[in-house]
């Protein structure tokens, strides 16, 4: 196979499929259904955006396919393996292993400088301190931070904050990112800036990336744009403008 071929290959793996996925809450007396059958694959490499109204069941998805939350019916797969088939400590692990989060709140530990933050998801996982601030140092370089990495996360801008979560969700290598928000928080240069990292992360290490926002300029530069719409994921047009009947609607 050729070089050019084994990419493509690459590219066209499927690393997350989501089938048929339902989710349920109870409310008092009542059922709300905020899942009702969401189908979602996912492949390498890929940058994904997720809109919809404000509780249309979208940072509850993406609970789902981070396994940080269980679907009502349906299955998730990972690389071709049903999740459903992993006792909680495998599950965990899986987690740990393939998956990032980035949240609209970043959740720094404010007396830590940036580069202890970064180091923080390895040092849980036992791996050996030299080796993971040798990692943390090459991502600091990658999201031009390195200056900064020395100073507490207390004395950081919103942005840069945003930056170092970013650099501690991709420290340990992921083959997914699942980011809530993450420019929420921020002006629109400062939103940019990480969206930039985030599309450049991507594709220089072939990242998946999942993202809910509600920011429609970012969702129209992902390779595909979906809503989330009465319980169904609607899948739009690759790099098209298909949300102007969702623009201005929450």
């Amino acid at each position: 196979m050729s070089e050019t071929a084994a990419k493509t290959a690459a590219a066209d793996r499927i690393i997350l499929e989501a089938e048929d996925i339902h989710k349920s809450f109870v409310s008092g007396n009542n059922t709300v259904e905020v899942l009702r059958g969401v189908d979602l694959r996912v492949r390498r490499g890929e940058m994904i955006a997720i809109v919809g109204a404000s509780g249309s069941g979208k940072t509850t998805l993406l609970q789902i396919l981070g396994t940080l939350d269980t679907p009502d019916r349906g299955r998730l797969l990972f690389e071709g393996r049903d999740l459903a088939a992993l006792n909680e400590a495998e599950i965990s692990r899986h987690r740990n292993r393939n998956i990032g989060f980035i949240f609209q709140f970043h959740h720094l530990l404010p007396e830590f400088t940036a580069l202890e933050n970064i180091m923080m998801p390895g040092l849980i996982r036992g791996q050996k301190k030299s080796e993971l601030k040798k990692q943390a140092r090459e991502i600091l370089d990658q999201i031009n931070f390195t200056d900064r990495g020395h100073h507490r996360c207390s004395e950081l801008s919103g942005g840069e904050q945003q930056r170092v979560a970013l650099a501690r969700a991709l420290v340990l290598q992921p083959t997914l990112l699942l980011a809530d928000e993450p420019t929420g928080n921020l002006d629109s240069a400062g939103g940019q800036r990480i969206f930039d990292l985030l599309r450049n992360m991507s594709r220089s290490l072939s990242l998946s990336v999942v993202m809910v926002t509600h920011n429609l300029e970012l969702a129209g530069a992902m390779d595909r744009c979906l809503t989330l719409k009465d319980g169904i994921l609607h899948h739009g047009k690759r790099q098209g403008r298909w949300f102007e009947e969702f623009a201005g609607r929450g």
